[in-house]
């Protein structure tokens, strides 16, 4: 492969903001830039977004990546995003949003999801056969019907954020493989949609709202439309390729595309993501998804809602003016200096066990009305020892899922990490201790946008492969070796872990559902 000069647009629709990125093909980024948008919470387990607010960023990003960089919009040889999944938009028959979206992590059709998981199909293998997530797309569908029927009846279209911005790019409505496998039952291998699972919970009409074409993650869309062109200041000849969800390209940014390799992106959440070579279902893991993100593999997945979004509310919430000064005399971020403090708290925080379920889980306990739950409180405890048990909780639900894992037979011997998680040294460690496997770090700390770079060099004819590309355009940095005698003393609190949510579950739904009638 020969540097042709050549560049590729990557953009990471996240929960809280968009980033873009600007690579050359060897995957080295040339200029970032990143722009917010506004999450909306009407009730306690709901989360909505704009969709003029996602546009409106898409625009200034690109602006900002190609006027920053003195690139010309010629040079820029195809584009991909990923985006936030499952994010559900009803539109218009002139493709105008009806009503905001309902973010990925809006829970509030657990009650349609509880539904859903009665139905007895077959399709349901592919949550594990346990509980359906009212995080999907069918539970989301399902609670417009039947709350906001006038909407539903007059959306033509039902998609996510992903397929609207595309359309808008292109003129084009279609879906990606990624994320119709993952969230909306697609099974590429077994018949594409399974209609007797939406027919069954009263959406038959629900399909012909869908995109009727669905593409391989790295399959070409079309060209930049010369209207999105205009208003965007993108070439026409600049091709957008199919992206996926943000973690799933995520996989692809962190070389994690063999079977014996295991993704980790963390940020508000915490996904794990492999491949495997055998298709296989499993309670307590999603997937095996076919073609999900590699034509013939299957992806398998295992993830939390709630991880960097709960120490994040704690360090906004309950973290005092006097960290706060210290940590400004010390000319330090305040994640790293109460990081720096909780060094000093023993393996196991002297006996706190922190469930980290503020918005429910996914996986292996599939529970929308599931909440956090902290215990062990004595008088001696302090707000660092409380910071170090939110790190070690998410640490436990991370090898918790990967217990199942293993059971089911997929045995990674690595984990490929990126997101927030991975700027705290400390973290990473316990990460590695509480599994028991190396941690590798990459050169590049946005794997989802490297991910979209690959996919679209590939989707640009670059690369002949996506691993290809992965292999020339992925470098890592950084491994963190486990402690063997750290995972041995963590094993009894990560059983604590797993008996805390099995003893407190019926509390729980108690409380969700009184709160909620």
């Amino acid at each position: 492969m020969n540097d042709t000069g050549v560049c590729f647009l990557a953009f990471d629709f996240g929960t809280e903001s968009l980033r873009g990125g600007l690579f050359n093909e060897r995957g080295e980024m040339l200029r970032t830039a990143c722009r917010a948008y506004k999450t909306l919470f009407p009730h306690p387990g709901w989360a909505e977004q704009i969709p003029a607010e996602w546009w409106e960023a898409f625009r200034e990003v690109v602006r900002d990546l190609l006027d920053g960089s003195g690139i010309e919009p010629e040079r820029v040889t195809a584009l991909c995003i990923d985006s936030t999944s499952c994010t559900v938009l009803p539109l218009d028959s002139r493709f105008n949003p009806l009503r905001n979206s309902l973010l990925w992590m809006d829970v509030r059709s657990f009650r349609q999801a509880g539904r859903i998981a009665e139905c007895g199909c077959e399709a349901l293998k592919y949550n594990g056969y346990g509980g359906v997530s009212a995080e999907w797309m069918p539970s989301k569908a399902l609670w417009l019907k039947e709350n906001e029927p006038e909407i539903y009846g007059r959306a033509k279209y039902l998609c996510e954020l992903q397929d609207f911005i595309n359309y808008r790019l292109t003129g084009e409505y279609v879906a990606s493989i990624n994320n119709v496998s993952i969230r909306w039952y697609y099974d590429a291998w077994h018949g594409g949609w399974p209609k007797d699972l939406y027919e069954s919970v009263g959406l038959d009409d629900v399909i012909d709202k869908f995109p009727p074409r669905v593409l391989l993650m790295g399959e070409p869309i079309a060209p930049v439309h010369p209207a999105a062109a205009e208003e965007t200041g993108l070439s026409r000849k600049t091709i957008v390729i199919q992206g996926g969800a943000d973690a799933f390209a995520g996989i692809l940014g962190l070389g994690a595309v063999r079977a014996d390799r295991l993704a980790l992106i963390t940020g508000s959440s915490h996904v794990l993501l492999g491949q495997s070579k055998e298709e296989f279902h499993r309670r307590g893991v999603f997937g095996a998804f076919p073609d999900a993100v590699i034509q013939g593999l299957c992806a398998v997945e295992g993830s939390q809602i709630s991880t960097g979004s709960v120490l994040r509310w704690f360090k906004d919430q309950y973290i005092g003016y006097r960290y706060e000064r210290e940590a400004a005399e010390r000319g330090m971020d305040i994640y790293d200096y109460m990081a720096d403090l909780a060094r000093n708290i023993k393996i196991g925080a002297d006996g706190l066990i922190l469930l980290n379920y503020w918005q429910g889980n996914r996986n292996p306990v599939t529970d929308s009305e599931a909440r956090g739950v902290v215990w062990g409180f004595s008088l001696k405890h302090t707000a660092v020892h409380l910071y170090r048990a939110i790190m070690e909780g998410i640490a436990y639900g991370t090898e918790y899922i990967i217990r199942h894992f293993r059971e089911a037979g997929f045995e990674p011997d690595g984990i490929y990490a990126c997101g927030g998680a991975t700027n705290s040294d400390l973290w990473m460690q316990i990460h590695a201790d509480v599994i028991g496997l190396p941690m590798y770090l990459t050169e590049e700390p946005n794997a989802p946008l490297l991910g979209d770079a690959i996919l679209a060099s590939y989707g640009a004819g670059i690369y002949e492969s996506i691993e290809e590309a992965a292999e020339n355009m992925v470098r890592i940095r950084n491994t963190v070796e486990p402690d063997g005698e750290h995972h041995e003393a963590y094993r009894y609190y990560v059983d604590r872990y797993i008996e805390t949510y099995e003893s407190m579950c019926k509390l729980m739904h108690d409380m969700v559902r009184h709160e909620n009638a």
